[in-house]
């Protein structure tokens, strides 16, 4: 499902070269047009960092899953950032995550391109995006993860 409100778009056209060269692992990014991250699948929070600009998820086949909201935002430190949910919750596809400042983020400068990358790609045998274009919160994207 759709972490965010907003626009897919390649992974390759974020703008910090470690999520578009796929060091971290190979994915999807949004750019959000609501200030609410949802649960892409059912899992268990792996890590919530204090500044809340990210999450990572384990689901229940064991693909460790990262959402991470902007590029430049742990330098926020937190600020228009709310954590809904804390390391070790169990959640469910389309729960709030975390609620972030959209407006207030973007007159700070922050580039809010947000990817959702799988970390352990050798669990991955074949990664099927979605199409580019509009995505709604908790709704299918047309992502397609086949196991090895």
């Amino acid at each position: 499902m759709a972490p965010v409100t907003g626009s897919l778009i390649p992974l390759e056209q974020v703008k910090d070269q470690a999520f578009a060269q796929k060091m971290l692992g190979d994915g999807v990014a949004f750019l959000p047009e609501k200030g609410e991250l949802v649960a892409p699948c059912d899992g268990v929070v792996s890590y919530v960092p204090d500044t809340a600009h990210a999450i990572a998820l384990t689901e229940g086949h064991g693909l460790e899953i990262l959402l991470h909201i902007g590029l430049n935002t742990v330098e926020q430190q937190g600020r228009g950032f709310q954590a809904r949910v804390k390391t070790g919750d169990r959640v469910k596809a389309g729960q709030v995550l975390l609620n972030f400042d959209l407006e207030a983020l973007k007159a700070r400068g922050c580039d809010l391109s947000t990817p959702l990358v799988i970390t352990n790609g050798d669990k991955v045998a074949k990664l099927e995006k979605g199409a580019q274009g509009p995505v709604a919160a908790g709704k299918d994207m047309g992502l397609t993860v086949t196991l090895n």
